[in-house]
């Protein structure tokens, strides 16, 4: 089986290239849930503005986060587009689109 471009992406290496994770950042990050993962993010993120969100829709935005991390991962985890399609249960057209609008292949091109 030849390998597809995916096999070149990897979050943790473009984190790591890029100088924002190292290998004992990853290790403390993966003895937390995701559910804190996200909790912690979302608070550090706030905390210059005493917590607060103003004028941003969380709640609403919650699909378009997830879809973006889960296209991420399911990229960085398979060998080509049309085995990441089969992995998010989208035809290969709906993966295209899908890049398209979470803009996929700059993240990974950086």
């Amino acid at each position: 089986m030849s390998q597809g471009k995916n096999v070149l992406y990897s979050i943790s290496n473009k984190l790591q290239k890029d100088k924002r994770t190292n290998d004992e950042f990853e290790i403390m990050i993966n003895s937390l849930s995701l559910e804190e993962v996200i909790a912690l993010k979302l608070e550090l993120s706030t905390r210059s503005l005493r917590g607060k969100y103003y004028g941003f829709p969380i709640w609403k935005s919650l699909s378009d986060l997830t879809k973006d991390a889960v296209l991420k991962y399911a990229l960085s985890a398979t060998r080509s587009k049309k085995e990441a399609a089969r992995f998010l249960g989208l035809s290969v057209a709906e993966l295209k689109k899908a890049e398209r609008k979470y803009k996929t292949d700059s993240y990974f091109s950086e």
